[in-house]
C-alpha cells in the first residue's frame, strides 16, 4: 500500500519529497501536496490530520523532525480557527511606533547624516524597527545608508598630537583651525543640520586635559544636562549640550574666562566633547548671549536648586545663610558702597546671599544691588523660597502634635543677630534660628562643661567642652526664650550660640553652628578656583522697579558734613582747653596768649552755629528715601545679570561634582585639601581615547601620576566611577576609565 521510495507516517499515510515538493499519499492515491517551502500549508494540512485522527503528533515528530511545541500549536490553531487561519496575514502593530511625524523626522535625521541606530536612540525606537522600516521603503534614508548600522564611532587608527597638531594646522587654510568636518559645517551652515553636529568621538592619545572626563559622571549626577529645555536651544553647529558640557570642563580645568581660550588649542579641546573643535571666542561669547536670552539662566539655576534640594534631603534640613560681596571696579555704574570684612573697608561692590548646606554645597543665591542687610534679605526674599522648596518638611498637624519640632534650622553669624526676628520665625513660620549670641552675660562655672562627643556634618567626630542653659534673649516685649550652649576654648574664653531647635541635642546644634566656616571655605575656593567674582560680560541695566528704601544722598551729605564739623569742633576745644598761661609769664607773653585764645573763641562759637544748623537741616531730611523718589542722576544700575547667571551655574555644579569626587578620594586620603589638590592634577592631565564601536564603549585611559599613592588614590576612584556605567549623554557609548600603567579593565 506504499509507494516506492515514500517515508511512512501510519500504516497508510506516506509522504514523498521530490524536486522540491512535498506528496502525501493516502495508499498509492495522492491525497494533498504543496512546495516544500510552504510552512503554512505544511502546518495546516498536518494539524488537520492529526485534529482528524488519521496520524499522532509523535507521527509528524518522527517524520519531520520539527519540535513537539510547533505541532501542537498548529493543531490548537487549527482547532481554533480552521484552514484559514494559516493564510491570514499576521495581524501588526502597524505605524504605531512609526507615525507620519516620527517617519518624517527619521528621514531628516538619516538626511543629515545620523546613522541607523543614533536616529533609533534619538527617536526612542528600536534599531531593528527602523531597519525593517528602510528595508520596506517606509522610511526613505540616503542609498549609501539604508542598510547602515554603523555605531556613533568609527574604527580608526588612534593619532597622537603630532598628528592631530599638522592635521589641525592643514585645515586652517581653509575653514579654520581643527575644522576637519568640512561637509557638516556646510549643512550647518545652509540650516540642513537641523540637530547640530554629531557627536563622534575618535581615536586619540595624550589627548589635553583629557582626565577631565573623569568628572562627567558627577557632573551629569548633579544636574548638568537637566532641565536644559528651559535655556533657548541653539541653532547651528554647536548646540546646548557640547556648549555646556565644555563650560563646564573649562570651570574644572581652571580657565577662569572665557578669553582664555585663544591660548588653548581648539582642536584638543574639541576631542573632549566628541566634536572636531570647540567654538572661538567670538563664537563662544555669541552662544552664551543666546543662552542667556529672557532670564532663563535664572529659571535653570532655579529648577538645578530644587533638583538638588530634593536629591538629598537630609542635608536640606539644616540651611546655611552668608552675604558675599562681589566687588566691582569698573565705572559704567556707581554702585552703593558696602563692608567688604575680608579687605575690612567700604567698598562698591553687589551683595549676593548664598544659601549652602552642611558641607559647604550651594543651593542658590540671591542678588543685592540694593541692600539692606542679612535681615531683609532673608525676610523678603530667602524665606519665602525656602518655606516653598525645602522637601520632607512636617505637616501643620505633626507641628501642632509636637510643640518643640521646627521645619528645618538656618543657621547664619551675627549679623543675622535679632531676637525680634527669631522670635518671628518661630512664632510664624516654626523655623528655628542658629546663630552666635551677640551681648552673652556673664562667664558661666567651668564645673558646668561636659566633654561631648560632637558629630560634624562630614561625618568627622570631635569632642568638644559643653554647657548648656535656657536663657532670655532680647527685651520683654520682642524677645524669647531659647536654648544657649557655650564651648570652652583652650584660652578660657567661652564661645556662646544661641538657638530656638528645641527638638535636637545640644551636641547636633553644636555640629552644626561650628561647620559655618565650610560656607566661608566655599567663597574662599570659589574665588581663588572658579573666578566667581570675575565679569563675564561688560554692561548694565536699570534696576527693577522697587519700593525697597535706600539713604537720602542729601542726608548722607549733612550727616559727612555734620562728622567734619564736629571732629573739627572737639580739636580747637582741646586746644582751647590746653591754653594755660604760666603764672611767671611776661606782659609781652600774656597779650600774645589773650589773642590765641580770643581767635580760639570766636572759632568755637561759629562751629558750634555750624554744627546747629547742620543739625537742623538733617533732622527736617529723612533719612532714607524710596528707590523711585531717588533723583535720576543719584540712581545707579546694575551689573548685568544673565551671562554671569550661567556661567556662575555651570560653576556650582562644577563645585558640587568636585566635592562628590574628593568625597570617594578621601577614602584614600586624610586631608581634603590634598584630595581637591589630586583632582585638580586629575582634570588637567592628559588621557588617551579609544571609542570602541563594536562594545560601545568609550575608553579613557588616564595617564600615570608623579606617585604610587596617588595612582592608587585615582584607580580607586576609577573602580567607583567604572561601577556608574555612565552612557556619553546622545550616544551609546558607555564610558570606562583606567590608568595607563594599570592592567585592570
Amino acid at each position: 500500500m506504499i509507494p516506492a521510495g515514500a517515508t511512512p507516517l501510519t500504516e497508510v499515510l506516506s509522504v514523498v519529497r521530490e524536486g522540491g515538493q512535498w506528496t502525501y499519499f493516502c495508499g498509492v492515491e495522492p491525497v494533498y501536496g504543496h512546495p516544500e517551502a510552504d510552512l503554512a500549508s505544511f502546518r495546516m494540512f498536518t494539524a488537520q490530520l492529526i485534529h482528524l485522527g488519521q496520524c499522532r503528533p509523535v507521527d509528524i515528530i518522527r517524520t519531520f523532525g520539527v519540535s513537539k511545541n510547533s505541532v501542537l500549536r498548529s493543531v490548537a490553531k487549527y482547532e481554533a480557527g480552521g484552514s484559514g487561519s494559516f493564510f491570514r496575514r499576521r495581524a501588526g502593530r502597524g505605524a504605531t511606533v512609526l507615525t507620519p511625524a516620527v517617519t518624517l523626522r527619521a528621514e531628516a535625521l538619516l538626511a543629515a547624516g545620523r546613522t541607523c541606530r543614533e536616529v533609533a536612540v534619538e527617536l526612542g525606537v528600536k534599531a531593528d524597527t527602523l531597519r525593517k522600516a528602510i528595508a520596506q521603503g517606509r522610511v526613505q534614508a540616503p542609498p549609501e545608508r539604508e542598510a547602515s548600522s554603523a555605531p556613533v564611532v568609527v574604527r580608526q587608527p588612534a593619532t597622537d598630537k603630532s598628528a592631530r597638531s599638522e592635521a589641525d594646522a592643514a585645515e586652517g587654510e581653509r575653514m579654520g583651525v581643527a575644522c576637519t568636518r568640512p561637509v557638516e559645517r556646510v549643512l550647518a551652515a545652509v540650516g540642513q543640520l537641523p540637530e547640530g553636529a554629531p557627536t563622534r568621538f575618535e581615536p586619540c592619545r595624550d589627548v589635553t586635559y583629557g582626565g577631565v572626563l573623569c568628572a562627567l559622571p558627577a557632573l551629569s549626577a548633579n544636574g548638568l544636562f537637566e532641565h536644559l529645555q528651559v535655556l533657548p536651544e541653539l541653532s547651528g553647529y554647536y548646540r546646548t549640550v557640547p556648549v555646556i558640557h565644555l563650560l563646564a570642563n573649562l570651570a574644572l580645568c581652571r580657565l577662569k574666562a572665557v578669553e582664555q581660550l585663544q591660548f588653548e588649542r581648539p582642536g584638543e579641546l574639541g576631542k573632549l566633547v566628541g566634536l572636531d573643535r570647540i567654538p572661538e571666542v567670538r563664537c563662544l561669547r555669541k552662544k552664551l548671549g543666546e543662552l542667556s536670552q529672557e532670564n532663563a539662566p535664572a529659571q535653570w539655576a532655579a529648577a538645578l536648586s530644587d533638583h538638588w534640594l530634593r536629591q538629598d534631603p537630609d542635608l536640606a534640613g539644616a540651611l546655611y545663610v552668608d552675604g558675599h560681596v562681589r566687588l566691582y571696579h569698573g565705572k559704567l555704574t556707581q554702585l552703593p558702597a558696602r563692608y567688604v570684612a575680608r579687605q575690612r573697608l567700604c567698598l562698591r561692590g553687589t551683595t549676593d546671599y548664598w544659601v549652602n548646606d552642611a558641607l559647604g554645597q550651594p543651593f542658590f543665591s540671591v542678588e543685592r544691588p540694593i541692600d539692606q542687610g542679612l535681615l531683609e534679605a532673608l525676610r523678603s526674599e530667602i524665606m519665602p523660597r525656602l518655606l516653598a522648596e525645602v522637601p520632607g518638611q512636617p505637616s501643620d498637624e505633626e507641628l501642632a502634635a509636637n510643640p518643640s519640632r521646627s521645619r528645618f534650622v538656618v543657621v547664619f553669624d551675627r549679623e543675622g543677630y535679632s531676637p525680634a526676628f527669631f522670635r518671628e520665625l518661630w512664632e510664624k513660620h516654626r523655623i528655628a534660628s542658629l546663630t552666635y549670641h551677640k551681648h552673652p552675660h556673664g562667664e558661666w562655672a567651668e564645673h558646668e562643661f561636659r566633654e561631648t562627643e560632637v558629630r560634624l556634618p562630614g561625618g568627622e567626630t570631635v569632642t568638644l567642652p559643653l554647657a548648656e542653659r535656657g536663657t532670655w534673649v532680647g527685651s520683654r516685649q520682642e524677645g524669647l526664650w531659647m536654648r544657649e550652649l557655650r564651648k570652652l576654648a583652650d584660652s578660657g574664653h567661652q564661645v556662646s550660640l544661641i538657638t530656638t531647635a528645641f527638638d535636637a541635642l545640644g551636641a547636633e546644634n553644636a555640629g552644626l553652628l561650628f561647620s559655618r566656616w565650610s560656607q566661608e571655605n566655599f567663597f574662599a575656593y570659589m574665588r581663588e578656583h572658579f573666578a566667581i567674582d570675575a565679569l563675564n560680560e561688560y554692561g548694565t541695566e536699570l534696576i527693577p522697579g522697587t519700593n525697597k528704601p535706600v539713604v537720602n544722598p542729601t542726608w548722607r551729605a549733612l550727616d559727612r558734613q555734620q562728622r567734619s564739623v564736629t571732629s573739627k569742633l572737639t580739636q580747637r576745644q582741646a586746644r582751647f582747653a590746653a591754653l594755660t598761661l604760666h603764672p611767671e609769664a611776661e606782659d609781652r607773653a600774656v597779650a600774645k596768649w589773650e589773642r590765641a585764645k580770643a581767635a580760639l573763641v570766636e572759632e568755637i562759637q561759629q562751629l558750634e552755629h555750624e554744627l546747629e544748623t547742620l543739625k537742623e537741616q538733617k533732622q527736617s531730611t529723612p533719612s532714607h528715601l524710596n528707590w523711585e523718589e531717588l533723583p535720576d542722576d543719584q540712581k545707579c544700575q546694575r551689573l548685568a545679570p544673565s551671562r554671569k547667571r550661567l556661567l556662575d551655574t555651570v560653576k556650582l555644579i562644577a563645585y558640587r561634582a568636585e566635592t562628590a569626587l574628593a568625597r570617594i578620594v578621601r577614602e584614600h586620603m586624610t586631608h581634603e585639601d590634598e584630595a581637591r589638590a589630586l583632582l585638580r592634577e586629575l582634570f588637567r592631565a592628559d588621557a588617551d581615547l579609544e571609542p570602541d564601536p563594536t562594545a560601545h564603549t568609550l575608553t579613557i585611559r588616564v595617564h600615570s601620576f608623579a606617585t604610587p599613592r596617588s595612582n592608587r588614590t585615582i584607580q580607586h576612584l576609577l573602580d567607583c566611577l567604572n561601577e556608574t556605567e555612565f552612557t556619553y549623554p546622545g550616544t551609546t557609548l558607555q564610558l570606562r576609565y583606567t590608568l595607563a600603567d594599570s592592567n585592570r579593565k
